[in-house]
């Protein structure tokens, strides 16, 4: 297996360059929803367990995306839809939300992206399960849209209302599997960044995608225990195997 560390210089397949830690420049919505914690537990590989979002109930979070500059312009602009299973090793007592505080992570299980060298990015730096998709965010000044066509088909659109912001700093950590290894990512976000617990002010309709199928079978639910938002730099460290 091929070990990163910061201050690496990484060659794509695509020919791109970056360097890690990778700063990148973006605007983000997410929102964090309940979803069935068998389903959930499902998605998850050997050594994660679901983070509970109430005593019955997992956590799935959806990121809707939109990069603005990558790196020192180390590629083109893209945008991304993100799906995780909020997730920590097992043998660790799951916790109940809040979620975005440290020692809480989301399991990469979905993340398509507008662009061949932002899915070679993600895929091969960090493992990251990305493909290649129609996105388009529309953006007021009350909310983004988010619409995921992939192989012709619609994923889902998402609405999220956004919250108030304030300048802040974040540390989470991600997890995916690369070269059969489950690793941990740490990812700062940092500046105008917006929380806004137990919302109904999210939308989730979801399409004819396979993917959307098994997002239906997690039976999200209709209020989200978090809706948030970033207007900043979010940096993606090196991966780091999770200890069994």
């Amino acid at each position: 297996m091929t070990r990163l560390g910061d201050g690496d210089r990484v060659r794509l397949s695509t020919g791109h360059e970056v360097t890690l830690p990778l700063v990148t420049e973006a605007t983000v919505a997410g929102a964090v929803l309940p979803a069935r914690y068998d389903v959930a537990e499902s998605l998850l590989p050997d050594g994660l367990a679901p983070v509970r979002a109430t005593a019955r109930r997992a956590a799935v979070v959806l990121l809707c995306v939109e990069y603005h500059r990558i790196g020192d312009d180390a590629m083109a602009p893209y945008d991304e839809f993100a799906v995780l299973i909020s997730a920590t090793p097992d043998g660790r007592r799951p916790p109940l939300l809040p979620l975005l505080t440290r020692n809480v992570g989301g399991y990469v299980w979905s993340l398509p992206v507008t662009t061949e060298p932002a899915r070679a990015l993600g895929d091969e730096i960090w493992g990251y399960p990305k493909t290649v998709a129609d996105i388009t965010h529309r953006d007021d000044a009350t909310r983004r849209e988010t619409t995921v066509v992939e192989d012709g088909n619609r994923v889902a659109t998402v609405g999220i209302d956004w919250p108030r912001t304030w300048e802040r700093r974040e540390t989470v950590e991600s997890y995916a599997v690369r070269e059969g290894q489950l690793e941990r990512t740490p990812i700062e976000f940092q500046g105008k960044l917006g929380a806004a617990p137990l919302s109904d002010r999210v939308d989730v309709d979801l399409g004819n995608h396979e993917r959307a199928d098994t997002l239906r079978s997690l039976d999200l639910g209709t209020r989200s225990v978090l809706r948030f938002s970033l207007e900043g730099r979010i940096t993606y460290g090196a991966g780091r195997p999770v200890e069994r």
